[in-house]
């Protein structure tokens, strides 16, 4: 049973009301930074293959980032059902601010911030003034705020040694946090600025390269397959699986779903579908049109 600090929560719960005035999303964090609500899937088997994982549709708390909110009256019910959390998360990638996180961390050893700024005379890109985290291990969260239409990955060192980075799915420790080696706080002068953009320069570095389709449309799908193809190439984030499962549709009844399979999961990626997401979207459009995927 996690030890239930009163104090803490309160403080932690008006900080990250406090954050959601501001128009940022967040969940309750415990001590160690987790998620404070565990899944409510958690003692139920394993989901079929063809099942994609509950991202909070079941209606329940527990799903982490998921979870996040700005909404007063869900903040203080998450809060409820967390009594032990002393923390909050922030969510990344969420409107208005579609919050990038610079992790610049002290535990590898390395001198991250000599590596950024390595990066910035390289690529030719300033930090602007913005929001800075400073976390009780001497490291420094930087608050960056990136294009609607663009979707940063979550990496761990891909960037440089000693910096991850928070984007879509991820989340970030927000201040005032106590967790179990001590308090993240604003750095001074910081805490009234607005994430700053993103430079253009680093939001390159952050993106992952151009994947290239490993399935061409094959001839026998024709031109009718091609646009299908384009269709799920050009879904924003929120209709990616719609899109999909619509071109999918079209695809098997038109006699071409088979041979269109592997070009639509190549293009689901391409808009950041996991291979297993898109394959059990697809795999539901040949049930429901009556084929075996």
């Amino acid at each position: 049973m996690a030890t239930i600090d009163r104090q803490a929560t309160t403080l932690a719960l008006a900080y990250a009301l406090s954050a959601a005035e501001r128009g940022l999303a967040v969940i309750p964090l415990s001590r160690t930074k987790l998620p404070a609500l565990r899944s409510p899937h958690r003692d139920a088997p394993g989901p079929a293959p063809a099942v994609p994982p509950c991202h909070g549709e079941c209606g329940r708390f527990g799903h982490g980032v998921y979870d996040a909110s700005t909404d007063p009256r869900r903040i203080r019910e998450l809060f409820a059902a967390a009594p032990w959390a002393t923390g909050y998360g922030i969510a990344c990638g969420l409107p208005p601010h579609h919050l990038i996180g610079i992790d610049l961390d002290t535990k590898t050893g390395t001198d991250s911030s000599a590596a950024l700024r390595e990066l910035a005379l390289r690529h030719l890109f300033t930090i602007p003034a913005t929001v800075v985290v400073l976390t009780p291990s001497g490291g420094r969260h930087l608050w960056l705020s990136g294009p609607p239409d663009v979707v940063v990955p979550n990496s761990a060192g891909r960037l440089a040694p000693g910096i991850d980075i928070r984007g879509a799915g991820g989340y970030l420790v927000g201040p005032g946090s106590r967790t179990e080696h001590g308090v993240y706080a604003t750095a001074p002068g910081t805490a009234h600025l607005a994430p700053a953009p993103c430079p253009r320069s680093l939001l390159r570095l952050l993106l992952p390269p151009p994947r290239v389709p490993h399935h061409p449309v094959p001839p026998s799908a024709g031109r009718h397959g091609q646009g299908l193809v384009q269709f799920v190439l050009a879904a924003h984030e929120g209709q990616r699986n719609t899109r999909l499962f619509w071109a999918a549709c079209r695809a098997y009844e038109d006699g071409i779903g088979p041979a269109l399979v592997d070009p639509l999961v190549d293009a689901a990626l391409n808009t950041g579908l996991t291979e297993r997401e898109a394959r059990a979207t697809i795999a539901s459009a040949a049930r429901l049109t009556g084929h075996r995927p």
